[in-house]
């Protein structure tokens, strides 16, 4: 059976040595998480994952949720009591206001809790992800009542919350939704139509499900500019808070899909139900990005997560597993042959995913980082910078990350030969997990088009140049490292390539839209590269410092990985580069009827 084992140790070395937290402490909750709150914090998570989480995985997927006649849904066995115990511990709340019931803490500790919590079981960490994004959003755009009504309960777990966009005929194209909002004259409206695709839509671990939905107020603008939010709850509240009837919002069927078994993605049928708008008529899809970039981080973070946890089961295996002699004589001659972590293709393939899960680790780290910095400092400087970063770097985050994370979970299937195939191993079903990250929040080619279209060249490429000037200055300054050198020149060539994508773009993209389309995904995975890279040298720094002053083997097996992904991944930017200057013409010959 699969196991788990959170990165508690490699997560703390980011956290103090790579980006050292404590010079945060000014921002507001991060005095309060000291070394000692945090080593505490990360270890309570881990336990929560490994021993709670970790064990109903294998199960949830196999049992899946069911959908009853009267509407109801259950899911697997031990999800609610895992349910309970997670928003028992405070969980849900970790970076929340305490002024409902959070505890202050950094974004940063509850963006490590979301990949800890992914890789033990993601589709159990969909219900509490998908909540303290619906929390985001009525925090920043909901009404005085409406942030009393609902944060207190969604924060302890009481109740949970959803995101409701796509429809039958609209996915990406919100501006062609059709459920409609009429104003009931005494401040609520009555919400009618259909959503699909709907993450824990319906279930039964929360007394409660807040739904947020985007409809369209009658007489509306067509398209994007006329869409309002509305917050809905499956049941309506009586005058004292408690839960009451149903609120005219029931699940008509659950869809049969390909992986994460064990989160209701439902079917949402709104007929006449209650709502109270969300923010300011029309403007649906502003207070509706606070949660999807909340879950496009999310959704980043499992990529990285079943990278993670696939990689583990695979050395297990690999470990374990007899399978012919090494090239260079038997390593084991009294068994009856080696086991197959010998052979270097083996090698390469673990070494390829231990490489991107480290790197990307401390991306997601330096982000989340980023994103605390972007709510909670005074400095209108350093806030705007933060955001910046934030702008360019969350669709690289999302389509990179979860692109390489879905290709890892096939490569460590791989090291398992046919038993990888096979159910009861169960890390096929890394795979099958894997692959829906790379679709929903936004498809990853919609996540390079948006970098590409949209972020590449806000504010007069504000975003991209500060990254440019962040890693030129890094080598500048380390150049005359000797122990960085082999580091530091290929990382140097592959941030060349990316200046010349850009500049690329800048000449060749205005006059002919197409050939940014077709360089999209190659310059999202051009500028993911380079940015791992980044982190790669960032982390071989402070491993150097710390092997100086006496740390154990795991800093020299860094300055290895370091170095193995400079040497046989960070090359990859050259193949970008050169499909991005091939423009588009050969991908727009061929006439439709010729597909």
């Amino acid at each position: 059976m699969p196991v788990y084992k959170a990165p508690v140790e490699d997560t703390l070395f980011l956290l103090n040595d790579v980006f050292n937290i404590e010079r945060y402490n000014n921002l507001p909750g991060f005095a309060d998480a000291s070394s000692d709150v945090i080593e505490a914090v990360l270890g309570e998570g881990a336990k929560l994952c490994e021993e709670v989480l970790q064990p109903i995985n294998y199960s949830g997927d196999q049992e899946g949720c069911t959908r009853h006649p009267d509407g109801r849904v259950t899911t697997p066995k031990g999800f609610k009591e895992a349910y309970q115990a997670y928003a028992g511990g405070g969980w849900i709340g970790l970076a929340m206001d305490p002024e409902y019931g959070g505890q202050g803490l950094p974004y940063t500790l509850g963006a490590v809790m979301n990949e800890y919590a992914s890789a033990a079981n993601m589709a159990f960490a969909m219900y509490p992800g998908l909540t303290m994004g619906a929390i985001a959003a009525l925090y920043v755009h909901g009404s005085d009542e409406i942030k009393r009504t609902y944060l207190p309960k969604m924060i302890d777990g009481t109740w949970s919350g959803t995101m409701n966009l796509t429809e039958p005929h609209c996915g990406t194209d919100l501006g062609l939704l059709k459920t409609k909002a009429v104003p009931n004259g005494d401040g609520s409206y009555a919400i009618s139509g259909t959503k699909i695709f709907i993450s824990a839509g319906e279930q039964d671990i929360t007394e409660n499900i807040v739904h947020l939905v985007l409809a369209r107020i009658e007489g509306a603008p067509a398209g994007v500019k006329g869409i309002s939010l509305f917050v809905v709850p499956r049941n309506k509240l009586d005058s004292d808070g408690s839960v009451g009837a149903n609120n005219g919002v029931s699940c008509g069927s659950i869809e049969h899909k390909m992986g994460i078994h064990g989160n209701a993605t439902c079917v949402m049928n709104y007929d006449g139900a209650q709502g109270w708008l969300v923010g300011a008529e029309n403007k649906g899809l502003n207070a509706m990005f606070v949660m999807m970039n909340e879950a496009r981080l999310g959704v980043a973070i499992q990529g990285l997560a079943q990278s993670e946890v696939a990689y583990q089961n695979a050395v297990a295996y690999a470990k374990e597993r007899l399978q012919g002699r090494a090239l260079t004589g038997a390593k084991e001659p009294a068994k009856p042959a080696d086991p197959i972590i010998v052979h270097p293709d083996v090698r390469r393939t673990l070494m390829s995913i231990k490489a991107f899960n480290e790197a990307a680790r401390a991306f997601v780290l330096w982000n989340a980082l980023k994103s605390d910095i972007a709510h909670r400092s005074g400095d209108a400087a350093e806030r705007q910078a933060a955001d910046d970063q934030l702008g360019l770097m969350t669709p690289v985050l999302k389509g990179v990350l979860t692109d390489i994370g879905f290709d890892n979970a096939v490569k460590a299937q791989q090291m398992f030969g046919g038993h990888g195939y096979i159910a009861e191993t169960g890390v096929e079903q890394f795979v099958r997990d894997a692959r829906i990250a790379m679709i929903y929040e936004g498809a990853n080619g919609v996540q390079a088009m948006d970098l590409v279209g949209r972020k590449l060249g806000r504010d007069g490429g504000r975003g991209i140049m500060a990254f440019f000037n962040e890693v030129g200055t890094f080598l500048k300054e380390n150049a005359e490292d000797e122990a960085l050198k082999p580091l530091l020149g290929p990382l140097q060539v592959s941030l060349g390539h990316l200046q010349q994508a850009a500049m690329w773009f800048m000449n060749n993209a205005l006059a002919k839209p197409d050939n940014a389309g077709a360089g999209a995904s190659d310059f999202m995975h051009l500028l993911g590269l380079v940015s791992l890279g980044y982190m790669w040298v960032k982390m071989a720094k402070a491993a150097q410092e710390k092997l100086k002053a006496g740390a154990d083997e795991r800093m020299s097996a860094k300055l290895v990985t370091a170095r193995f992904f400079m040497e046989r991944t960070l090359p990859e930017t050259a193949a970008h580069l050169a499909r991005i200057t091939s423009g588009a013409d050969t991908t727009m010959a061929l006439s439709v009827e010729q597909f």
